[in-house]
C-alpha cells in the first residue's frame, strides 16, 4: 500500500510503500511518547526503505535518542525542523525498513482488528488505558514482529 505523508507546515512531503500499514502497534516508551506521542503513545508503521521518496529533505533534522545508560541510540528519528512533526524512524540494524509515524500519514489507513500495546512499563499514569479484549499487552517488547502480526491478523 502506498502511504503519502507530510509534516504540519507542508515543508516536507514523502511517499513510501508499506507492507505493514495497519496502525496497530502502540508504543508507550518515553522516547516514542515524548518525540511523537499522541495520546501518550506513538504508532509506527512498517515500510520498505528503497521505495521512499522525500520532498523538502532540507527541512529535515535527525534526532538520536539518549538511552538510560547514557549511550546514544543508533536509530534515526526524522522530524521537520520547521514545525517539529515526527516523520519516521530508520535504524541501521534493519536498513531495509523505515517506520513512518502514523500521525504524519495523509493516506487513509486501514482499521486494525486488534492493537498491541508495548512498553507499558513506561506508560504515565495520566494516559487512559482501556485495551479491548482482543488486544495484546506487553510491559516491554511484544513477542512478534510487525511482519508476524500482519501474517497472523491482517492482510491489507
Amino acid at each position: 500500500m502506498q502511504l503519502d505523508g507530510s509534516c504540519h507546515c507542508g515543508a516536507v512531503r514523502f511517499s513510501v510503500e508499506a507492507d505493514a500499514p495497519y496502525p496497530f502497534n502502540l508504543c508507550y516508551c518515553s522516547i516514542c511518547r515524548k518525540t511523537a506521542g499522541t495520546g501518550g503513545f506513538a504508532i509506527n508503521l512498517g515500510a520498505r526503505t528503497e521505495t521512499m521518496e522525500v520532498h523538502g529533505e532540507e527541512h529535515i533534522s535527525i534526532y538520536r535518542a539518549r538511552m538510560e545508560d547514557g549511550s546514544t541510540s543508533s536509530a534515526e528519528r526524522r522530524f521537520c525542523r520547521e514545525c517539529g512533526t515526527a516523520l519516521w524512524l530508520w535504524s541501521p540494524e534493519r536498513p531495509e525498513l523505515v517506520h513512518p509515524h502514523a500521525g504524519a500519514i495523509d493516506t487513509p489507513l486501514p482499521l486494525p482488528p486488534e492493537h498491541t500495546h508495548m512498553m507499558l512499563g513506561s506508560r504515565p499514569d495520566w494516559v487512559l488505558f482501556r485495551p479491548d479484549d482482543q488486544d495484546r499487552c506487553f510491559q516491554e517488547y511484544p513477542d512478534e514482529s510487525l511482519a508476524q502480526w500482519h501474517e497472523r491478523v491482517a492482510t491489507p
